[in-house]
């Protein structure tokens, strides 16, 4: 989970790490005088870390992400490492797979006044506690088309990634990751991702597993999956274990100008997948007109029955969005 704060004009994501198993255990794997190392080390890296999202200037920026890079590295390095969370590294999504087989290490820097770009780390659990690291390269502004192909840690799509589930087929294990990504002045995206590790144990992102079979217009199998939207508009994008399925907004453009991505904002109905036979099979609608009281409230929906637009349900969408960037305006003025 993460929460989404505003500081000086741009985004500030604070993890809320998930506690996991192997976690509860770690004491048992580190000595006292190991936790007292990692600690020792996390409090030189906090706040390098904080640089890396708060820096007024760009260089500051980078060379924070530079030098926080190298001295995370440095600690990884020691022994055990894997099992000890860094928890005090808020600005830095740290995520432990379900089956604690490895931990994803994400983190964005904003590059300038326009565009954003994220770094991160896979860490393999190895039995006898030395470090098995893949470093993450983002190349989203070098690629045309980032829903066309598997690529490895040298040719990642960047994503923040909050959270990691486990799906299994034909004795395969494959983890989908959600993740958040700044992406430029005016929209931001959130991302599903599939990652999977081929028989030498290299993780490879991607693949066709996600399929529009069931939807009445057919379009082929995709390599992931991503939304994009308004900025200050507020999008569901995440697992729900009560329908057993991802759930996301539906997005609809506030001026009808749908090829402006961000002019697009929630129309109040829900898209989503569900896992069947190694692919997440797209669902149009996950909502529909026999809900039971408390599901969702209908008249909260931008569409009407027929599928037509409410045009005063989204000019009221749309006020609502304008309100938080007035808010948020007037947050970031306070602090100037």
């Amino acid at each position: 989970m993460f929460q989404k704060l505003k500081k000086n004009g741009f985004s500030i994501l604070v993890f809320l790490m998930i506690i996991t198993p192997i976690q509860k255990a770690s004491a048992q794997r580190l000595s006292p005088a190991q936790i007292k190392e990692f600690e020792q080390r996390e409090d030189s890296i906090k706040p390098v870390s904080h640089k890396i999202i708060f820096a007024e200037e760009a260089f500051d920026r980078f060379r924070a992400d530079s030098l926080f890079t190298r001295m995370l590295v440095r600690a990884l390095v020691l022994k055990n490492s894997f099992y000890y969370p860094f928890d005090s590294l808020r600005s830095i999504s740290r995520l432990y797979a379900p089956d604690s087989s490895f931990r994803i290490f994400t983190w964005q820097l904003k590059k300038d006044g326009l565009t954003y770009f994220q770094h991160g780390a896979i860490q393999m659990r190895s039995n006898d506690g030395s470090l098995k690291l893949f470093p993450l390269m983002d190349v989203s502004d070098f690629t045309s088309d980032p829903l066309d192909s598997v690529r490895t840690p040298k040719n990642w799509i960047g994503a923040i990634y909050y959270r990691i589930l486990l799906n299994k087929f034909n004795g395969k294990k494959y983890y989908t990751l959600l993740g958040f990504d700044d992406y430029g002045i005016s929209s931001s995206k959130k991302w599903m991702e599939v990652l999977t590790f081929n028989d030498a144990g290299q993780p490879r992102f991607g693949g066709p597993y996600f399929s529009f079979g069931e939807d009445s217009v057919k379009r082929p199998s995709q390599y992931r999956y991503n939304i994009e939207f308004k900025k200050e508009a507020g999008t569901t994008f995440n697992y729900d274990p009560d329908k057993n399925m991802i759930v996301f907004d539906e997005l609809i453009s506030e001026t009808d100008q749908p090829k402006y991505k961000d002019t697009y904002v929630p129309d109040g109905d829900f898209q989503g997948f569900k896992w069947v036979n190694g692919q997440w099979v797209h669902v149009p609608k996950v909502f529909d007109s026999k809900l039971k009281d408390g599901e969702y409230p209908k008249d909260n929906f931008i569409r009407d029955e027929n599928g037509n637009i409410n045009e005063n349900k989204l000019h009221e969408q749309s006020q609502l969005n304008r309100s938080k960037e007035d808010s948020t305006k007037k947050k970031k003025s306070g602090n100037l």
